[in-house]
């Protein structure tokens, strides 16, 4: 019986045809050989599978790469314009508080920006130099030595932090740096709604110190005491934050001028630790 399907009919295997004993002649041949062959490739079979690739941290394996001593050296020179421009707003205190401003909004700005800005990180070290060598000079002026006591409280706390860090017995956590963050940003709060109190003359804020003058209740002690010493906690605990910063950019070899973050980190801590064990100082001094 015939087939009526096209596709078989036209099949010489199928149809029944007496040519499919047929021999072919050399040309066919040659062009049956001729032809391409085809091809199949395969992932993972007829060629190589694409193996997937972990993502690249665009910081690290610099070819100049961050070292302690290089961000050794970029804090030493920060610290140096710091402490020059400290002489003089020691010699012209009443620069102190403009500089102050200054010091804040280019502290902000270098911390937000996504690189690395050395420009900024010396216009901040100038100004907190001139900011901190004019609050120095006035509380000389009121207690005679403070400066040197706060100085060397300051470097205590820098001595004891490091030696901790470099003895493994002291590292942050993602738990306690959330914490921290919070508890900073409640103390910038609170600092600055008691500093516009006092420069409005607020009742029981017309002291030095403000809020912080106030005694807690059936203690005898100055409530600036004790959130004197809670900041003191904080700026310690980001002395280790700056400490793993540096750490981390040296052991993921990332580029030189990321040494200036660290360097940065450390002027702005260090600024704060010594204010604020300056103002714990003064108040425990009070009018002696």
């Amino acid at each position: 019986m015939a087939l009526d399907n096209p596709a078989f009919s036209r099949n010489p295997a199928l149809s029944g045809s007496s040519n499919t004993n047929r021999t072919l002649s050399a040309d066919e041949l040659n062009r049956i050989y001729s032809q391409p062959a085809a091809t199949l490739n395969r992932p993972g079979i007829d060629q190589p599978a694409v193996q997937p690739t972990a993502p690249q941290n665009p910081f690290a394996g610099s070819s100049d790469p961050m070292t302690y001593d290089d961000t050794i050296a970029k804090t030493a020179g920060l610290f140096a314009i710091l402490i020059a421009f400290a002489v003089v707003g020691w010699m012209v205190p009443v620069i102190a508080f403009p500089a102050a401003i200054a010091g804040f909004v280019v502290g902000l700005i270098a911390s937000f920006k996504k690189v690395p800005s050395v420009p900024l990180y010396v216009a901040y070290a100038a100004l907190e130099g001139l900011f901190v060598g004019g609050i120095s000079n006035f509380f000389e002026g009121q207690w005679s030595g403070i400066v040197v006591q706060a100085v060397l409280g300051t470097l205590s706390v820098f001595a004891v932090m490091l030696l901790l860090f470099r003895s493994g017995k002291v590292r942050t956590s993602a738990k306690a740096t959330k914490v921290v963050l919070i508890a900073m940003g409640g103390y910038a709060l609170f600092s600055l709604l008691n500093f516009g109190m006092m420069m409005f003359n607020v009742p029981g804020f017309q002291t030095m110190f403000g809020a912080r003058d106030q005694v807690i209740p059936g203690t005898g002690i100055p409530f600036g005491i004790v959130l004197g010493l809670l900041a003191v906690c904080l700026a310690a605990y980001c002395l280790v934050m700056d400490f793993e910063y540096i750490k981390n950019g040296v052991e993921a070899r990332a580029p030189r001028v990321y040494g200036w973050t660290g360097a940065f980190g450390l002027l702005v801590t260090l600024v704060w630790l010594y204010l604020e064990i300056l103002r714990i100082i003064a108040i425990l001094r009070g009018n002696d």
